[in-house]
């Protein structure tokens, strides 16, 4: 099968669609990567065919601060100039990421069957959910069903408003105004991590977190005797500044957690942060990293909590923007982490003091990390979707 995954440059989007290729090389077929430059040398390096991913950069009369017009008129410009490229390449397949639209767009536009990549929980709007992005769960009784019935109204108009964005991009590039979605969404998180929905889609398959390591260095481990704290920042423009130098600056061995301490910054940039003996700062594979921890603070990306809980390791989550607050949520309310924001020294030490002596958030977090037994083969769904569509 020839297939093309489209995602763009962000590392939460780019990385679990080189590892979405790296999956469809495994199983014979012929997958083509189109995301930003930046990451086209490392999937090559993995053997990954590569191209760059036209039209990322904003021109002149784009409004990035409308996020309907930036979504949608985006993509169907990004769709026209990636159709060619597309198109020589003969493809039986797209997998197209939920937010660079311009996969599904352009693959319509050539009459390919295309499959959503969400790598992230189901973000649609559910009529049994309060609005995603809320961070709150489904309300109980007579009173939560109101509250969730006047949120859900004040968020439908937003919806509509980009739906109306989505048909006049659509129809500018020669699209029905109707869009008639993916033949399958996969959604790429554990089982632990999902919401029970009454209206959730017959498309959509959950089918395990997408992770790829951008990097074969391994970070040492200070040497001690207590606890491995691994701090890894967000690699999200909206997620929560200055973690690492407060992390560093507040979590002292010995003072404010256990004597003989370790702290692990992971992260893609290097940067001039002073680094005290007990810790270590740089750019390793986390999923080794993790092996050794026993208490990650990140920013509640999707990612780094998906890694975590597969390791069974518990967490503190300090959100940004974006989904983050909504799946820091999901963490606190399974079990498995500690929410904490606003960032302060003393909220962190105290999350981590109580996640580090309290056995029952790893307890927690492996039973999450469990779940991955439910999930499906996403190169399978890709392939039976293609075989239904003939």
């Amino acid at each position: 099968m020839r297939v093309a995954v489209v995602a763009g440059p962000d590392p939460g989007h780019a990385f679990p669609a080189i590892a979405m290729c790296l999956k469809f090389l495994a199983a014979g077929d012929e997958p083509t990567l189109l995301t930003g430059a930046q990451w086209l040398d490392v999937a090559r390096d993995q053997g990954v065919d590569s191209a760059l991913l036209a039209g990322l950069d904003p021109v002149d009369g784009d409004d990035d601060a409308d996020s309907g017009a930036k979504l949608h008129q985006r993509a169907a410009r990004m769709a026209v100039l990636n159709r060619p490229g597309l198109e020589d390449l003969k493809l039986d397949l797209v997998v197209s990421d939920v937010i660079t639209s311009c996969g599904g767009m352009a693959a319509e536009m050539l009459g390919v069957p295309w499959v959503e990549l969400n790598p992230h929980p189901l973000y649609l709007p559910s009529r049994g959910l309060p609005p995603l992005g809320s961070g709150l769960a489904p309300g109980v009784g007579v009173r939560g069903w109101l509250r969730d019935t006047a949120m859900r109204a004040l968020t439908a108009r937003s919806w509509r408003v980009g739906q109306r964005q989505r048909s006049a991009a659509r129809v500018e590039i020669g699209l029905p105004p109707s869009d008639p979605g993916p033949v399958r969404r996969l959604i790429a998180t554990l089982p632990a991590l999902e919401v029970p929905r009454p209206d959730w889609p017959a498309e959509a398959v959950v089918v395990g977190p997408l992770h790829f390591e951008p990097t074969s260095a391994v970070l040492d481990v200070p040497d001690g005797t207590g606890p491995v704290i691994v701090v890894a920042p967000s690699t999200a423009v909206t997620g929560t500044q200055g973690l690492a130098e407060v992390a560093l600056e507040s979590l002292v061995p010995g003072r404010t957690v256990p004597t003989g301490a370790r702290v692990v910054v992971s992260r893609l940039g290097g940067g001039d942060t002073t680094v005290p003996p007990w810790a270590v700062v740089g750019l390793g594979r986390q999923d080794e990293l993790l092996s050794h921890a026993d208490v990650v603070v990140g920013g509640g990306g999707h990612g780094l909590v998906a890694k975590a809980l597969l390791a069974g390791v518990p967490m503190v989550v300090v959100p940004g923007g974006g989904d983050q607050w909504e799946i820091s949520n999901r963490v606190a309310r399974q079990g498995s982490g500690r929410l904490v924001r606003p960032l302060t020294a003393g909220a962190l030490t105290a999350a981590v003091d109580d996640v580090l002596s309290s056995p029952g958030y790893r307890e927690r977090a492996r039973q999450a990390g469990e779940s991955i037994a439910d999930v499906a083969d996403p190169v399978r769904v890709c392939h039976d979707a293609l075989a239904r569509s003939r």
